[in-house]
């Protein structure tokens, strides 16, 4: 009885402190200011080696948009349960999609990483450009043309799209 009635307790306890866990904070607006000063703000964090630096632009659960420092290739991904669209901010590298990820490992639940993609399909982006990364689809910036900078938004999918 003391056994159960211990576990009760902790069971209690340990919901009363996830609960209060706080939620991610909510941010809906960011200005031109603000990203310029996150730029910097990735730049002078960044650490030689380091092939990203990921700053919240703006988040509202379960969306999230982060600015991406990148300066050289990092490691491939696949998103299973969520598709992520690109803009590029500043820069310019290659993008590959599709194919097949090289030495997979899982991350995470919903996401994979490899050191490269094998197959995919090649594409040049730079200033400007968008790119939607459908979820399941391997992905890479296998070629960094010196810093390119990314606003990057994950979209749980759930379902088939729509047509």
């Amino acid at each position: 009885m003391r056994a159960i009635a211990a576990s009760l307790t902790l069971t209690i306890a340990a919901s009363v402190a996830w609960s209060q866990q706080p939620a991610p904070p909510t941010k809906t607006y960011s200005s031109a200011a603000d990203v310029v000063a996150l730029i910097a703000k990735a730049k002078a964090e960044h650490k030689d080696g380091q092939p990203i630096v990921a700053e919240s632009i703006l988040r509202l659960a379960p969306y999230g948009a982060n600015l991406e420092y990148r300066s050289s290739v990092g490691p491939a991904a696949v998103h299973e349960k969520e598709a992520e669209l690109f803009y590029v901010i500043d820069g310019s590298a290659t993008l590959m999609t599709g194919g097949k990820l090289v030495n997979e490992k899982r991350t995470n639940a919903e996401n994979l990483n490899g050191t490269a993609i094998e197959g995919g399909k090649s594409q040049a982006v730079a200033k400007g450009d968008f790119v939607i990364v459908p979820e399941n689809t391997p992905h890479w910036f296998s070629a960094i043309n010196g810093t390119i900078v990314l606003m990057s938004l994950h979209v749980p999918r759930s379902g088939a799209p729509n047509p």
